[in-house]
């Protein structure tokens, strides 16, 4: 049940991924950094699609860092969560500072990774997004929320190994998911993984420029 690392992990996700996909001109991977730039990478390879990342970053309530009022993501989108804004309403102006605060860091993150080269253009294309797994997927979600207002052909995620409630939850929501193990009990993404050591800037920044 185990994967040895993020690279096998993604050879066999790509393997899946190139049943369901052809490798057509309009195809994206886009992998979540920095443990999701490995698996993509090799999915990429595998569908000889181009890859990039794709950066997320919460919007913690003031005071309460561990609870998201919304995200901000590549692209300049941002995805507000009205349900936890309606049991703590802030004004527009922290909300805004906040979001500023996220802003540079993501800006940082993406100059890290990427350097001068922009990013890809999403629309009209079919995106692929990956990362090295799924437990409780409000990154992700986030991810799909800001992609969504990209206007993508499609939007599929992709991950090696999933908690089960999640990919239930992802499938009700209308998500397209692609799974290759949804153990149980699931407990944590790094039990899936033999060596689940983290990805540094520098691997991202060498994957990204292959």
């Amino acid at each position: 049940m185990r994967f040895r690392d993020r690279s096998e992990a993604g050879r066999l996700l790509g393997e899946e991924l190139a049943h369901r996909f052809d490798r057509a001109q309009d195809l994206i991977v886009l992998a979540l950094p920095r443990g999701g730039v490995p698996v993509g990478a090799e999915v990429a390879r595998a569908l000889d699609a181009p890859l990039d990342v794709f950066i997320v970053r919460k919007l913690g309530v003031p005071g309460h860092e561990e609870l998201a009022m919304g995200a901000i993501a590549s692209g300049g989108v941002r995805v507000l969560n009205q349900d936890v804004l309606r049991y703590i309403p802030l004004p527009q102006s922290v909300i805004d500072e906040v979001a500023a605060r996220e802003q540079q860091e993501l800006v940082r993150r993406e100059r890290s990774y990427r350097g001068s080269q922009p990013p890809l253009d999403v629309r009209d294309k079919q995106v692929i997004v990956v990362d090295d797994g799924l437990a409780t997927g409000s990154t992700m979600r986030a991810a799909v929320a800001a992609l969504g207002k990209m206007q993508p052909k499609s939007i599929t995620v992709a991950v090696p190994v999933a908690a089960p409630q999640t990919c239930d939850e992802f499938r009700s929501e209308g998500i397209d998911l692609v799974c290759l193990r949804t153990p149980d009990p699931f407990e944590a993404v790094g039990l899936w993984y033999d060596d689940f050591s983290q990805t540094t800037d520098e691997e991202v920044h060498e994957l990204l420029t292959v």
